[in-house]
């Protein structure tokens, strides 16, 4: 898939505000200062489409980016650290609940996780949630170019052994990326192509 158009829409705090459109969804999620950002303005071949900031945190609010007219792109908030109030805090924590577990759009969670790291209990404990609630989700292993592809492999195999020990049956489907150097570009616009196709193909709805 070649993007041609990527639109800010909005942003809110509410998941029942988000586009009433009923177009695929894929949201963007991840630890504060895993490249989110990055990663977004790699994919869209924008450079400031998605606000980087060297602030963990940036993003307190769900933005929706209309792309190529046919999907939005949806970059959430970053969950563990963040330099805000508990309450703040805790407020994005449900607001990104209810979008997770409302929004009827949403085809996939892409959970950033930053490959330089081995496996991080932050990391699979949410995981862990998404699987719970049945949420559709990919790995997105972000950061590749920082490190040897044999740590590469090594952190990867850490995780899914880590998943396996807690109880999963098999680890989700992953892509290893770097936003300074493509890595991973068209196979993740690749993955989200093959499945918009098939929803548009077979009219069959969400």
């Amino acid at each position: 898939m070649k993007i041609t158009s990527a639109e800010f829409i909005v942003s809110n705090s509410d998941a029942s505000k988000c586009p009433a459109e009923f177009l695929p969804e894929y949201a963007f999620i991840g630890r504060s200062n895993v490249g989110k950002s990055s990663l977004i303005n790699m994919l869209t071949n924008h450079k400031n489409l998605a606000k980087t900031s060297g602030k963990p945190g940036k993003t307190q609010l769900i933005n929706h980016f209309k792309i190529n007219n046919n999907w939005f792109l949806v970059d959430l908030p970053g969950y563990g650290y963040a330099k805000v109030s508990k309450k703040t805090k805790s407020v994005f924590q449900q607001f990104i609940t209810d979008y997770f577990e409302n929004r009827e759009q949403l085809v996939c969670a892409f959970v950033l996780i930053d490959i330089r790291h081995e496996a991080q209990n932050i990391d699979i404990e949410f995981m862990s949630y998404m699987g719970e609630s049945e949420i559709p989700f990919c790995i997105i292993f972000t950061k590749a170019d920082k490190i040897s592809k044999t740590k590469v492999d090594s952190h990867i195999a850490t995780y899914k052994k880590q998943m396996y020990a807690n109880n999963w049956a098999e680890m989700p489907h992953y892509f290893v990326t770097s936003s300074t150097e493509s890595i991973g570009k068209e196979e993740l616009l690749s993955y989200i192509d093959e499945v918009n196709q098939g929803i548009f193909k077979n009219n069959s709805g969400f």
